[in-house]
């Protein structure tokens, strides 16, 4: 965690978590007096503290860990010179070591690198950033041993100038990216030259290379500036030749300065329209489509012809699902990555506000019980998005038997709790909060480990600090899970997906729809409660996949669940609580909830403004419609 602005005191208690390897704190305010003491882990190797404020260091220099405090006050008030206080002359240290990099140790100047080869050189740096590793163990050099062989195999079978290439310094970010520092060092000098650097830069930026497994996952690479590019001339400049340049730059000036001008012209008109057509937002228009263009943050955008070859011309045998707002597609990215391609039908697109919203926020959440987006399409009257691809559909089509997957009692409460962390992420660290508006089944998806995945922010809503409490809108969402308050008031808060969260609870429980034959789930299960019996003498109306089962902790579960739909906001629990609660009814069951273990209701815009009537009342349901709502 380094630059990250941590403040105070290094407990001491963080050098003996299990499977520590390397602690790197550098560039942060930390303060006061470093205490490793002796329960530190016995893989811990490196910890790493430059440019601190450690005012002192207790223990001795005997660990059998480097330690560096260059750039603290416990360094600069000492006259004598410790061993934590100098620099290592490689900070390029590789994370693993092979036969084929045996080497006699190599002192460099200050100025430059010693590479997995021993030899000193000035080598390109950047970080390579993974969207979606698979594996947990970071300390597991096998996965580092393949990637590095594969990056270097790489560049010498497609002669580039590379000679060594070295791994460092594996970590997590906060987007929970996976970042690894790679070293490009070159081959036969000590630095590299302009096209060198050019070319290799071409490499990552054109996805020419591909990681060797699909541990890794999608990636981009972020280079550092380099500032040792190799003369490409004699150093020994003949003085004749000086005077013959200077004299033929003299005579060819006048005519550039001429010609200067035209061409600046031209070029800027040139760059104005190729700036244009490579915009996928040049055409986006503002009053139409309510609102700048989006600002994006990691979403990356796709051409027409890209998603139609990934999807072999859209074709049927591609077609995975389809809603009012049209198609979704499978696709096959060249790395072979699966992507699902949502495409608005032409004539009933998603409204430009939803479409911008949907990107910008997607773009910048990232959460794993929050799906996530990839990229965009918005190009020949085209609106689509592009998503990680979720396998397991909808939680509607697991309990409605379409998917062929059984839920039981336990799985159910672990998707539970994944929706929820996913909700509570929206409304809690987001920023801004983020209220979702459309909680329903269809938008819970599962992917191969059947985590819970919140999707679809078509008509998810921001909450600035000017509307903290509640804002005031136009009433959107799906009827059934609806909430009363803001369907009556036109005020919504993050309560009002709490409210349809406890009606997602409840269709977990029962296997019904929100609103089947008439009947409300929430009316049903309040009549049928009698917490004097067993299972609140709910077992008639259970789900039959479950209602046969031990269904430990169903009483509070059911509790939760009717305390999320009370009629007034303020008696609703936060996601938050939510969470807290699902986790503490996991434990009743006996799990531990740190573990990990195709009809679609339509989303409504209700004209509603001056309602008065309840929206689940009797007369909502009467055949005469009185309950008006239209498509969005």
């Amino acid at each position: 965690m380094e630059n990250t602005q941590l403040q105070g005191e290094v407990p001491v208690k963080l050098f003996s978590l299990p499977h520590l390897q390397t602690v790197g704190l550098k560039r942060n305010q930390l303060n006061g007096t470093l205490v490793i003491g002796m329960g530190f882990s016995n893989q811990l190797s490196l910890i790493d503290l430059q440019n601190n404020r450690i005012s002192g260091f207790k223990g001795t220099e005997g660990y059998d860990i480097r330690i560096i405090l260059t750039d603290n006050p416990v360094c600069e008030e000492t006259e004598e010179t410790k061993t934590y206080c100098v620099v290592p002359q490689s900070n390029s240290t590789s994370l693993y070591t092979t036969p084929s990099n045996s080497c006699l140790p190599t002192t460099c100047n200050s100025d430059h690198i010693s590479s997995p080869t021993c030899r000193c050189a000035y080598p390109y740096t950047g970080i390579l950033f993974f969207r979606g590793i698979l594996f947990s163990d970071l300390g597991n050099s096998t996965v580092y041993v393949v990637l590095e062989t594969s990056l270097k195999q790489f560049f010498q079978s497609n002669n580039l100038p590379v000679d060594s290439v070295s791994l460092s310094n594996p970590r997590m970010d906060l987007s929970r990216y996976f970042l690894l520092n790679l070293d490009i060092f070159p081959y036969g000098q000590d630095s590299f030259n302009r096209t060198g650097i050019s070319t290799i830069a071409f490499v990552f930026s054109n996805q020419s290379y591909k990681p060797p497994s699909s541990l890794y996952g999608p990636y981009f690479f972020r280079g550092d500036a380099y500032n040792h590019f190799s003369d490409p001339k004699s150093s020994k400049k003949s003085t004749t030749g000086i005077i013959i340049g200077a004299a033929v730059g003299g005579s060819v000036l006048l005519l550039l300065s001429l010609l200067a001008g035209v061409y600046a012209f031209h070029q800027k008109k040139k760059a104005k329209r190729a700036s244009l057509e490579s915009n996928p937002f040049a055409h986006w228009d503002v009053k139409k489509s309510s609102g700048s263009i989006p600002q994006l943050k990691g979403a990356r955008c796709f051409s027409f012809e890209e998603l139609k070859k990934y999807t072999n011309n859209f074709s049927e045998a591609n077609d995975i699902g389809s809603g009012g707002y049209g198609k979704v597609y499978r696709g096959t990215l060249p790395n072979g990555e699966l992507v699902a391609i949502k495409r608005a039908q032409q004539g009933s697109m998603q409204g430009g506000q939803e479409f911008k919203t949907e990107i910008e926020l997607l773009s910048r959440v990232h959460h794993k019980n929050v799906v996530g987006l990839l990229g965009f399409c918005f190009e020949r009257g085209e609106q689509m998005l592009i998503y990680e691809y979720i396998p397991n559909g909808s939680l509607y089509e697991t309990l409605s038997g379409k998917s062929g997957i059984r839920l039981d009692w336990t799985r159910r409460l672990k998707v539970a709790l994944g929706a929820a962390k996913g909700l509570a992420y929206l409304h809690e660290l987001a920023n801004p909060p983020i209220i979702h508006r459309d909680i329903k089944s269809t938008n819970i998806l599962l992917d191969q480990r059947l985590t819970a995945k919140v999707a679809d922010f078509g008509l998810c809503k921001l909450i600035s600090d000017s509307e903290k409490g509640h804002v005031t809108t136009q009433v959107k969402g799906t009827m059934g899970y609806l909430d009363p308050e803001y369907y009556m008031t036109q005020q919504l808060t993050e309560k009002s997906d709490v409210y349809s969260f406890g009606v997602l609870l409840l269709e977990m429980i029962t296997g019904r729809r929100p609103i089947e034959r008439g009947k409300y789930i929430v009316k049903e299960v309040r009549m049928a409660m009698d917490k004097t019996k067993d299972l609140y003498s709910l077992r008639q109306i259970l789900d039959p996949a479950i209602a046969d089962a031990s269904l430990k902790g169903l009483e509070k579960f059911v509790d939760l669940a009717m305390n999320c739909v009370e009629d007034s906001g303020v008696d609703r629990p936060t996601m938050g609580d939510v969470v807290k609660e699902i986790e503490n009814i996991m434990q009743i069951a006996g799990i531990n909830p740190n573990v990990e273990s195709a009809t679609s209701s339509s989303s409504y815009e209700v004209a509603s403004k001056g309602s008065t009537l309840h929206p689940y009342s009797d007369e909502s349901f009467a055949s005469s419609g009185t309950f008006l709502v239209s498509k969005v």
